[in-house]
């Protein structure tokens, strides 16, 4: 069995604010410390039920070195650095079994939900065919793409909600209970781990399969973003015409969802573009 486990930081038992999450911050330490433990919990899991399984780790937040390599279980491989395909999914492909979701945020504009946005500032939403989707439902659409599902997340309770409306099998490991964008009831870090370790080894065991989400193109894709003249960038891509009252949203009809994910990560990527 092969699973990919990717790792993002917001989601992480005890974290609620910027400081904790970004490399300039006086608490990232902390933050990238419990990323890894995490992290180390679910590979824990997985190996708990399958002891032959292959464990890829995808480090997936901001600028995909947060996980403390050393600190990782060196029965898993990581998957570290940008810019690669697939972005939070690197090293996914079709001879993967199962992709597991840890430390996951609720989209752009959710609420309450702790940290939540989607891929990055500059965009204020994404809808795939008029549903709004964040990170949770992007990155689950391309595993299921690929014929891979998504099996468990873990995450605040905003999280494990967006997760089990596209994938109501899947398991949710509900680590905190938002209050807010910057506010939570957390559990723990210690059994939020534990937790996590025994829903781990509960996802990847289960008799009947997680069906994987699946969209079949042509798929439409709208995303709004947070200033016009990042409009005008995303312009520069062939294909991509303005929408609505064409001041900040963009839309694309893409001939499949691997397509659309593609452009989405591309979008991302320009809006880190600041006028000369």
């Amino acid at each position: 069995m092969k699973v990919l486990i990717s790792v993002d930081m917001e989601g992480i038992a005890g974290i609620v604010h910027p400081s904790e999450t970004g490399p300039d911050r006086h608490d990232y330490a902390r933050g990238r410390a419990a990323m890894t433990a995490e992290a180390n919990a679910a590979i824990a899991g997985v190996l708990d039920a399958r002891p032959d399984a292959e464990v890829r780790v995808a480090d997936a937040h901001g600028t995909f070195r947060n996980l403390v390599p050393e600190d990782l279980d060196r029965r898993a491989r990581l998957v570290r650095g940008r810019p690669r395909a697939l972005g939070m999914l690197a090293g996914l492909d079709g001879s993967v079994d199962a992709v597991m979701l840890v430390g996951y945020h609720a989209r752009a504009g959710a609420g309450p939900a702790v940290l939540a946005h989607t891929m990055s500032d500059a965009v204020l939403d994404v809808r795939v065919d008029g549903r709004p989707m964040g990170e949770i439902g992007l990155n689950t659409a391309m595993a299921g793409h690929l014929g891979v599902p998504v099996v468990l997340l873990s995450g605040d309770d905003a999280a494990c909600a967006e997760l089990r409306a596209l994938v109501p099998d899947a398991v949710t490991v509900p680590v905190k209970e938002a209050l807010g964008q910057g506010a939570a009831v957390t559990l723990h870090p210690q059994e939020a781990r534990e937790l996590l370790r025994e829903a781990a080894a509960q996802a990847v065991a289960r008799p009947v399969p997680v069906p994987p989400l699946t969209l079949t193109g042509p798929v439409r894709l709208e995303v709004d973003l947070a200033v016009p003249y990042m409009v005008d960038l995303a312009m520069l891509v062939p294909g991509v015409g303005r929408t609505g009252d064409g001041g900040r949203t963009v839309a694309f009809t893409a001939v499949d969802y691997a397509e659309a994910y593609r452009l989405v990560l591309l979008l991302v990527q320009l809006s880190s573009i600041k006028p000369a």
